[in-house]
């Protein structure tokens, strides 16, 4: 009975002196791996170092780390505990850190015959790295005349703008998340998400509405947008603002609710994306005249495509969203004057700009002086494929397949004639990073991207490619000096062209193998601890 007695006493010992140690040592062990998640996530570059500095600070033995995992933590409710973190998925944006460490057995060795226990610690941590980040729009180039006919075509309507009244809606800095409850009160939509409001088919009449209400205070901005409304009176253009606006991980917030980042955008920015989309792939069709030396008479042909499916102009994310422009496509009939038996020369000029694409290779939130943050973007300009040849109206609306033309009759002289064909391209090989400091960020900055591959102006790289053919009637004879003066007409213009071209592009929003990229907003929450 004695003996009996001894061991119960010895087993209500092991259980009251190594029960109490074991759990002891286990809040011990979570919370040194708690304190590794948060330090590795706050460093998520550098993450297997951080855990482990944090770990020795805490006097356990290097081995006791036994891994660190950085992948990527979705809060969402409807997904199980177990299934929000994904290890190894990039971009990453949270870290598990997993400790295996021993406790003695001061008692319990009798019963287990072991002298330790072996105890297990698991701890997620996240962090918060937002940018707001933009690409495309250039819109440096404020000709009344020219913009109203692009803008007022694209749109479907006519409009009268002046350069003041767009400098106005330039000017005019708006914030998407108070544009999207006002969009969201015209359209009638209420109780409803950020994802659902831009998945709607709203009116654009709607969306300039909108404008209006959030450029509550600037009364040049209001004051075009009224005129805007007032053109588009009748109108009945549905667009899904989806590919204006992305706003991430605030998707799923009801409209109404505004996030710590911004999405600043100005209204002619914005209005301009719209009305891209809402001419879908139709032509416009417009006279351009802006009294370039050597040049009569231009008359334009544009037709802008559509974004890439699922992308946006601009979007709030983590690192490895991605934003794009639209594909562009331009046909200019120039008539450039001529001299001598050549009195006129009609150049057939066309240039397709493809999507451009910026993408957030990095947040780097600063701690504790937020002022040292940075973002990362690599951009890539829309590759650019240019012709002097025959382009029909109907290769332009074919975005499946690009143009390849064939020579177009650019001299006219009864029975001789002359046709020229030319080809030229221009495209990065791969994405330029563009750094942005926090006073970029706050100054909303835009940075430009130029293809490293175009070191000439387009017209002088056509003009390098040009192949003219110079015929007397019928039987085709050569006629000498006529194909050198008409190089030589040409070659004459090249400035006035290149401005022409830039002028016209700039109007419509994207550059000659340019992308103009800007960030205008950030946010840096500290690791907090998700599971």
């Amino acid at each position: 009975m004695g003996a009996a007695s001894l061991l119960m006493i010895i087993a209500c010992t092991a259980l009251g002196v190594d029960v109490g140690t074991i759990f002891a040592d286990k809040r011990r062990t979570q919370s040194a791996a708690d304190l590794a998640a948060i330090v590795a996530a706050s460093d998520l570059p550098n993450a297997s170092r951080a855990a482990a500095a944090t770990v020795a600070k805490n006097n356990y033995p290097p081995e006791s780390l036994v891994a660190v995992e950085p992948g990527v933590y979705t809060a969402k409710a409807s997904l199980a505990p177990q299934q929000r973190f994904v290890a190894g998925a990039t971009p990453a944006n949270a870290v598990r850190v997993s400790l295996k460490t021993k406790t003695p057995l001061y008692f319990g060795k009798v019963l287990t015959g072991d002298s330790q226990w072996n105890l297990k610690a698991t701890a997620i941590a996240s962090t918060t790295q937002l940018a707001t980040f933009a690409i495309g729009s250039r819109l440096v180039s404020l000709n009344g005349g020219l913009l109203n006919a692009l803008l007022g075509g694209m749109l479907g309507t006519t409009l009268s703008l002046s350069a003041m009244d767009y400098n106005a809606l330039l000017n005019a800095n708006i914030d998407a998340f108070d544009f999207l409850p006002a969009l969201a009160t015209r359209a009638n939509l209420t109780g409803v998400t950020y994802e659902a409001l831009l998945s709607s088919n709203l009116k654009v009449t709607d969306i300039v509405a909108a404008l209006q209400t959030a450029a509550a205070g600037n009364s040049g901005a209001i004051t075009a947008l009224s005129s805007i409304s007032s053109s588009l009176s009748g109108l009945t253009t549905r667009i899904t603002p989806a590919s204006l606006i992305n706003v991430g991980p605030y998707s799923s917030l009801t409209v109404g609710q505004k996030p710590k980042v911004g999405a600043s955008v100005s209204a002619l920015d914005l209005l301009s994306a719209a009305a891209a989309l809402a001419n879908g792939t139709n032509q416009i069709a417009a006279n351009v005249n802006l009294s370039l030396p050597g040049i009569a008479g231009v008359t334009l042909l544009a037709t802008v495509g559509e974004r890439p499916v699922g992308t946006s102009w601009i979007t709030v994310g983590a690192a490895g969203a991605s934003v794009h422009t639209a594909q562009t496509r331009i046909l200019l009939k120039i008539q450039l004057v001529g001299s001598g038996a050549v009195s006129v020369v009609n150049l057939p000029v066309y240039v397709e700009i493809a999507a451009g694409t910026a993408t957030l290779n990095a947040v780097s939130c600063g701690y504790p002086n937020v002022n040292t943050s940075t973002v990362t973007l690599g951009v890539s300009p829309g590759i650019v494929d240019a012709w002097i040849g025959d382009v029909t109206p109907a290769m332009m609306t074919n975005f499946s397949t690009k143009p390849n033309p064939p020579p177009a009759n650019i001299v006219n002289l009864g029975i001789i004639q002359v046709s020229g064909r030319a080809h030229a391209t221009m495209a990065n090989t791969s994405p330029t990073s563009v750094n942005f400091s926090y006073a970029d960020i706050q100054a909303r900055t835009k940075k430009t991207v130029n293809t490293t591959s175009f070191t000439a102006s387009l017209t002088s790289s056509l003009l390098g490619d040009l192949q003219l053919g110079v015929q007397l009637g019928p039987l085709g004879l050569p006629i000498p000096g006529i194909g050198a003066l008409v190089a030589s007409i040409i070659g004459g213009a090249t400035g006035s062209i290149d401005t022409l071209l830039n002028s016209v592009l700039q109007t419509l929003g994207v550059g000659l193998g340019q992308a103009d990229v800007w960030v205008n907003g950030i946010r840096c929450d500290g690791a907090v601890l998700v599971n």
